[in-house]
């Protein structure tokens, strides 16, 4: 299985914790899509062998783009590529941007899943980091959407800053009440150079609690698996069949095209990243140029890779994949690095394959870069 990622830069405002590549300005839009179908077609060989069963599109704020835009990237991917037969094809969305009307355009369309991007149902919350939506609208939009799409899955933000684990159930349960398949849901990360680190720093807002944020993901997972959802990765939660298809690719290893500026690819061995800067990554394309760096994987970043994704999902790190593809002395050094983990309960090891605990569980991305080969 392969994938498509497809990066649209725009967004309505900043949202305070975000850092990733976006422009609030649309000046450049119809040029941007020019780009990215040129990007598409230069990209065809990379692709020679693959089907391609997932497109996702991501951002910035999809959304922002009209049916017309969309479904013209998505024609250039079907002329370019050999495409499933039932491929799932993804729009991260803004609540502010799925009227009624639009969700019937889009349902429509050849997109068949939505990522909704609620982050929290409290006004509080929501002016906290900026978005461009309302509560209201969070609910009116999700109770419109399910009468359209049947895979639907929505963002939430614990670890908000004053927001208390009352607030936090109050959110999960809302979000239940609406019958949506698939939830993902993340700690509020303080990045560098963001509004919310000035905030911080300035005093104007308090800090990211750790300890709250571990206390509201396990009061999420509890929540969650009681209402019958399986956790299949640290971040994301889902009703049997409804596991992101796009996602599941990244976390085992598959290959995928990032197509826009400052997306990614993987072809097994190698990755690569566009330039994240909207005005050159367009005058390449115009010019034929592929605006990207490319890194050669050593078996040390594919080794470490396998270690950092394995443990964040619940396929977990296979020790014979281990021996086989990287040798009997990284699998030592592995069994060797994680018996400490064990003896504290946080990793186990179960029909020869590393997990974590449920205590280890949301200390993973610590805990896998602790498992490391630093050479």
């Amino acid at each position: 299985m392969s994938g498509i990622y497809i990066h649209i830069p725009f967004c309505k405002q900043a949202c305070h914790y975000c850092d990733f590549h976006f422009s609030t300005s649309l000046n450049k839009k119809d040029e941007l899509i020019s780009a990215l179908k040129k990007e598409i077609r230069l990209r065809k060989d990379e692709f020679k062998s693959e089907t391609v069963e997932t497109i996702y599109f991501g951002g910035g704020t999809p959304s922002l783009l009209t049916n017309l835009e969309l479904e013209s990237i998505i024609q250039s991917v079907y002329e370019t590529y050999k495409v499933a037969e039932f491929p799932e094809i993804t729009l991260e969305a803004n609540p502010d941007d799925l009227s009624k009307e639009r969700l019937i355009e889009l349902s429509k369309s050849p997109i068949n899943r939505l990522s909704i991007g609620i982050q929290s149902f409290f006004e509080a919350d929501l002016k906290l980091m900026n978005r461009a939506h309302n509560s209201e609208e969070s609910k009116k939009c999700i109770a419109e959407a399910v009468n359209y799409f049947d895979n639907i899955s929505i963002d939430l933000i614990y670890g908000v800053p004053n927001a208390t684990n009352e607030q936090w159930i109050e959110n999960i349960e809302t979000a239940l009440s609406f019958g949506v398949p698939h939830i993902s849901s993340y700690a509020l990360t303080v990045e560098p150079k963001t509004a919310l680190a000035s905030m911080i720093k300035q005093g104007k807002i308090d800090n990211v609690d750790d300890e709250k944020a571990q206390e509201q993901f396990y009061i999420l997972k509890e929540t969650l698996e009681k209402a019958d959802f399986e956790h299949y990765e640290l971040s994301n939660f889902a009703k049997k069949g409804y596991y992101s298809k796009n996602n599941s690719a990244y976390w085992l290893g598959k290959k995928y095209i990032g197509i826009g500026p400052s997306a990614h690819s993987f072809n097994g061995k190698q990755r690569s990243w566009n330039i994240s800067n909207n005005i050159k990554y367009i005058k390449a394309l115009q010019e034929d140029h592929l605006p990207c760096d490319i890194e050669t994987l050593s078996d040390t970043d594919r080794y470490n890779e396998y270690i950092m994704t394995g443990l964040r999902t619940i396929w977990g790190v296979n020790l014979n994949r281990v021996e086989k593809e990287f040798g009997k002395e990284n699998l030592n050094y592995l069994l060797a690095q994680a018996t400490p983990y064990i003896t504290q309960e946080l990793l186990y090891i179960e029909a020869s394959t590393l997990k974590t605990t449920r205590k280890g569980q949301f200390l993973s991305d610590g805990i896998a870069s602790e498992l490391f080969k630093l050479n």
